[in-house]
């Protein structure tokens, strides 16, 4: 809950009675006593729990020696600060500003926090899931990121943090660039059939690199990302596009921004113009590991291109032929819409690594 400080001329009329009691070595018992009420009465008034009443203001004058229009004053101040306070607009405020950080209502529906009808409680569960001190603070987003178009700030804020607390529950080996590089090719072994894509998330954990998969929250336009934590890499998909040659591509891509030594982190929109030579660098990489330029130019580009030729380069470069195609569409050496059955989903073999709505 948000505690906030009475403006210096905004005084609870319970805190001035209560200096006025002691000024004069009063009890509330006194009090009561001399403007017979209860006691219980004047407690309310000094606990803000009641409020004064005009009948109660010229009885506080008359017994401590004030007008009824200076308790009268104090209690509409007091009351119009609270109404400010704890009012509709207040809560309009801030709701408005966790909407502003984070995108709630997704965060809901994928379970990352609770419904509740609750503001604090929402701004607690908002503070929590960002790992910041209070509302009022604007966490940075320390990664690079060249979007084909405007993402939305906080919905790139909660899929990197969702990310964040999946890789930092995970264990994983020591890192070694060397390891890394020397793994490339046993990696892309899993690249000749389908069901071996659900091999590569161990593999890459068993290499010290951190990986999750978070579908795309609307408005990111993410594939994948790669960035630091812990001293270990982290490498995290989307899955938006569920392809073999979508979901291979972007993992290499991620994996060579680390191989490569790029510095800080990087969010991936693929379908972006390369405008970052880092992001270049790596996309070349990826290419270069997924299907060599050399190994491309043994590819048929003509538009008679036949499945059994496709197949059989595929068999020959150890590539599932989805990957080929979706090299071949991406050159624009093939028409988009042919054979765009060998562009399998990969979503049903890594089932148990997506990160899936839990209770809301």
């Amino acid at each position: 809950m948000n505690q906030e400080r009475m403006p210096f001329l905004v005084t609870s009329p319970g805190e001035v009675l209560e200096e006025e009691l002691a000024a004069r070595h009063w009890t509330q018992t006194d009090l009561a006593a001399i403007m017979k009420r209860p006691v219980q009465a004047i407690n309310e008034i000094i606990r803000g729990t009641k409020q004064i009443t005009p009948d109660t203001a010229l009885e506080l004058g008359a017994a401590l020696g004030t007008s009824p229009e200076f308790w009268m004053n104090l209690e509409s101040k007091y009351r119009l600060w609270l109404a400010r306070k704890n009012g509709p607009a207040s809560l309009i405020q801030r709701r408005s500003r966790l909407f502003s950080l984070v995108p709630v209502r997704e965060l809901i529906k994928r379970g990352w926090i609770r419904h509740t009808e609750s503001i604090d409680d929402l701004e607690r569960q908002v503070v929590g899931f960002l790992g910041i001190a209070s509302p009022a603070e604007t966490p940075a987003l320390n990664f690079r990121y060249s979007p084909k178009r405007a993402p939305s700030p906080g919905a790139l804020l909660a899929w990197t943090k969702r990310v964040e607390q999946i890789a930092l529950a995970q264990t994983v080996e020591a890192f070694s660039p060397d390891r890394l590089q020397e793994a490339i090719p046993k990696l892309l072994a899993y690249t000749r059939r389908l069901e071996d894509v659900a091999q590569s998330p161990s593999f890459l954990r068993n290499l010290g690199i951190r990986f999750a998969i978070v579908p795309h929250l609307e408005k990111t336009y993410l594939d994948g990302a790669a960035f630091w934590m812990d001293n270990s890499p982290v490498i995290a998909l989307t899955l938006r596009y569920d392809r073999i040659d979508a979901f291979w591509f972007t993992l290499l891509h991620e994996l060579a921004h680390i191989a490569a030594g790029h510095q800080g982190g990087y969010l991936d929109d693929l379908e972006s113009p390369e405008s970052d030579p880092c992001e270049s660098e790596a996309n070349r990489i990826a290419a270069d590991w997924l299907v060599p330029e050399k190994a491309m130019r043994h590819v048929s580009k003509s538009d008679a291109l036949t499945k059994a030729e496709i197949e059989r380069s595929g068999e020959r470069l150890g590539r599932h032929p989805g990957i080929l195609i979706g090299q071949l569409h991406h050159r624009n050496a093939l028409d988009f819409h042919r054979m765009r059955s060998y562009l399998a989903k990969v979503r049903p073999f890594l089932s148990e690594w997506i990160d899936t709505p839990g209770p809301a």
